[in-house]
């Protein structure tokens, strides 16, 4: 897929920490109950960390247990891409950013109403904007 925005990779290199530049251009993934945002409580918005795209709102993140963020759904479906993601012996669906493609986590459909979507998000992928 082409992206409508180009990551320069370098640039990103010297402005993201190494876990960041890792999630989201590497497909990483960060520790459980230990990132930034997974029990954030604060009304807002969720930008992608490399475009500043708007991807979730703080209305839409619930506690999932699961120690990441999670939302039960996008700003806009069309802000997300979703890709078939075989690695580990298993089958999940990633998402990333639309806009630019960075990795930001995967999308389970154990989630709760009304989308039953859950949306397991990596916070090192993610900048907060608090209204």
């Amino acid at each position: 897929m082409d992206y409508k925005i180009k990551l320069d990779k370098e640039k990103l290199q010297k402005e993201l920490t190494p876990l960041e530049y890792n999630v989201c251009l590497n497909h990483g993934t960060e520790p459980s109950f230990q990132n930034e945002f997974w029990d954030n409580k604060r009304k807002g918005i969720y930008l992608c960390k490399c475009c500043k795209t708007p991807l979730f709102e703080s209305s839409a993140k619930y506690d999932s247990g699961t120690g990441w963020p999670s939302y039960f759904q996008p700003i806009a479906k069309d802000r997300i891409e979703y890709v078939t993601d075989r690695s580990y012996g298993m089958t999940r669906t990633e998402v990333r950013c639309a806009a630019c493609g960075s990795h930001l986590g995967h999308v389970f459909p154990d989630g709760p109403a009304p989308t039953g979507e859950r949306y397991c998000i990596n916070s090192a992928s993610l900048e907060f904007v608090e209204e």
